[in-house]
């Protein structure tokens, strides 16, 4: 008789090669993400120079009107956003649940850093769909909803439509966010097989950290800076307007 068992259906093993191709593109889709996510974050805090003056940002609504002067924006946005997210979403819910963590049993850095992988990734589920479905007004809530034309000041009252959303959600998911980031991109490199060596990860491991503390930096910048930027809509000059 074989001693060898069968794969349970559903898990990793019974879809051998198939699972070896979408671990690819689910860390191919998590580089996509990621890199927009560290464009949206430096973006973001731009949001410092309306701050400082207790106005608008002049420098984050030109960058929120050259990204909506984008030919073909709803494209872009699928092809490089939703669907890429999309599918990492979906495939890394599905490594969650046959994963198996031994933080428990081992209590070693990466093994704790594996475990958070998973917690930040729930956490940005649920983070990235109030996000975008208030930002996008699929809410309905109108202080939630992000007006392209006054991108500032509905930034800010986004941000200040309770303690709850400015204290607890925000902080919260900017963290999640960024670790998720800055570990996947650490994951994603020995992933596709360019960190093989200890001495490789490490040194690479010290470039997330530092990611990590960039994008974590940026996201603080523009939570700050939003909740000290009045909601109240204001006459924004654009480059050209010399009224």
């Amino acid at each position: 008789m074989s001693s060898a068992t069968a794969a349970l259906p559903g898990t990793r093993a019974s879809l051998g090669a198939t699972h070896f191709l979408l671990r690819r593109l689910h860390s191919l889709t998590g580089i996509v993400f990621g890199l927009y996510l560290c464009v949206h974050l430096l973006v973001n805090a731009t949001l410092i120079e309306g701050a400082r003056h207790g106005g608008q940002s002049t420098v984050f609504q030109q960058q929120v009107d050259k990204i909506h002067s984008l030919p073909f924006l709803e494209v872009v946005e699928w092809a490089a956003i939703y669907l890429p997210l999309l599918f990492h979403t979906v495939y890394g819910i599905y490594i969650v649940v046959t994963g198996q963590p031994n933080v428990g049993k081992y209590n070693y850095g990466k093994n704790w850093a594996y475990f958070f992988q998973r917690v930040s990734a729930m956490i940005l589920v649920l983070f990235i769909l109030f996000h975008v479905l208030s930002m996008k007004g699929v809410l309905g809530v109108s202080g939630l909803t992000f007006d392209p034309n006054q991108a500032t000041s509905s930034t800010a009252a986004h941000m200040q439509y309770s303690p709850f959303i400015s204290y607890f959600v925000y902080p919260i998911g900017v963290l999640a966010a960024c670790f998720h980031l800055a570990n996947g991109f650490w994951t994603a490199a020995i992933t596709w097989g360019l960190t093989v060596s200890r001495e490789s990860q490490k040194r690479w491991g010290l470039v997330c950290f530092v990611i990590f503390l960039m994008t974590f930096g940026a996201g603080i910048t523009a939570w700050a800076a939003s909740l000290n930027t009045s909601p109240t809509p204001t006459a924004v000059a654009v480059p050209g307007d010399h009224h």
